[in-house]
């Protein structure tokens, strides 16, 4: 008789059917992953696994279990700068240009360090963060070690999956095999690999707002603000209440921002990202892009502690706006 393969209690505990099956302790997700993040799963169980865990949808002692095993597999060079704000890009943008990438330039100008982490390509239609900075002449590093000296020298760094944990990069490209995202891409977004005390979320499933909140608690993450942002990435949607869902020194707390304007605009016809330089230059002008990126960089202001009040917040992310260095776009101050 065929030995059971170690992996498959994983498998059985997911999918033992509506009365049988049950959530992974956290241990147990940590034992898990680790075997997947070593390659000590064969990819029938790894797919099984996968979309179990998707029907079901992960839960915060999953999630915790999962990213402390990714974490074991990430070396932070030893000489990394302290970093302010941890900010993901996992999702892509199609509707709208990605202003939040004018709203990490404009934190860096004005003193704040920021690791950017994302992944690209995985579904097409959309504009991904690697390919804009590329495009936009701002060069994504290749390793942990080129961003930390990048956050050093210019208080910002991106950094693909791809580099940051080659095994995850691998899972998230199975979606157009799977037909699904896997709670990879949930994982991906909290790793925080260089422990910064503030860190941003966007998702696209509202229901996935505390599940982040919870699963921060666990982590031990200081601060963490969580969005329904637009197209899933960490950008206010001006056009809409934004809810901001916060995790501070131990402690879960919701905000409701107002939206910026009375009526809603219309989604842009072409992406060009070169608009993002030009409206950053000054050379053109975009109300919803502009409104985006202040309210945006508003609610990380906010959750860093340097305003006090939704008011203040966009008061000082407006002045910071209006006094950018429009000549050293991509550059820190």
């Amino acid at each position: 008789m065929q030995t059971e393969h170690p992996f498959a209690q994983y498998v059985r505990i997911l999918g033992k059917g509506k009365n049988g099956s049950r959530a992974l302790t956290r241990k147990e997700a940590y034992d898990s992953f680790r075997m997947v993040m070593n390659d000590e799963v064969l990819p029938e169980q790894l797919g099984a696994y996968l979309m179990l865990l998707r029907v079901k949808e992960e839960e915060p002692e999953e999630l915790a279990g999962f990213i402390r095993a990714v974490r074991e597999t990430i070396e932070p060079p030893s000489d990394a700068p302290g970093v302010d704000l941890d900010w993901s890009s996992y999702a892509g943008k199609r509707r709208q240009l990605p202003w939040f990438i004018l709203s990490t330039l404009l934190l860096a100008q004005n003193g704040v360090k920021i690791f950017m982490h994302g992944a690209s390509g995985h579904t097409a239609g959309r504009l991904y963060t690697r390919d804009v900075l590329t495009e936009l002449g701002i060069a994504p590093c290749t390793s942990l070690n080129e961003a930390a000296r990048r956050i050093e020298d210019s208080n910002f760094a991106y950094l693909d999956l791809e580099f940051l944990s080659p095994k995850l990069h691998e899972i998230i490209e199975m979606r157009p095999i799977l037909g699904l995202r896997s709670p990879v891409h949930t994982i991906a977004r909290m790793l925080n690999p260089l422990d910064a005390d503030y860190v941003m979320q966007g998702i696209f499933h509202p229901g996935y707002r505390p599940m982040h909140q919870e699963a921060a608690l666990l982590l031990g993450i200081p601060h963490l603000a969580v969005i329904k942002g637009d197209g899933g990435e960490i950008e206010r949607n001006p056009d809409m209440p934004c809810l901001v869902q916060s995790v501070h020194g131990g402690k879960m707390s919701d905000e409701e921002w107002p939206a910026l304007f009375k009526t809603r605009h219309m989604k842009d016809d072409e992406l060009d990202v070169q608009r993002l330089r030009a409206v950053w230059e000054g050379a053109e002008s975009d109300e919803y892009g502009e409104a985006a990126v202040v309210g945006t960089t508003a609610i990380a202001l906010k959750l860093m502690g340097r305003a006090d009040s939704i008011i203040d917040a966009e008061l000082q992310a407006g002045e910071m706006w209006q006094a950018r260095q429009r000549e050293r776009f991509g550059a820190a101050a």
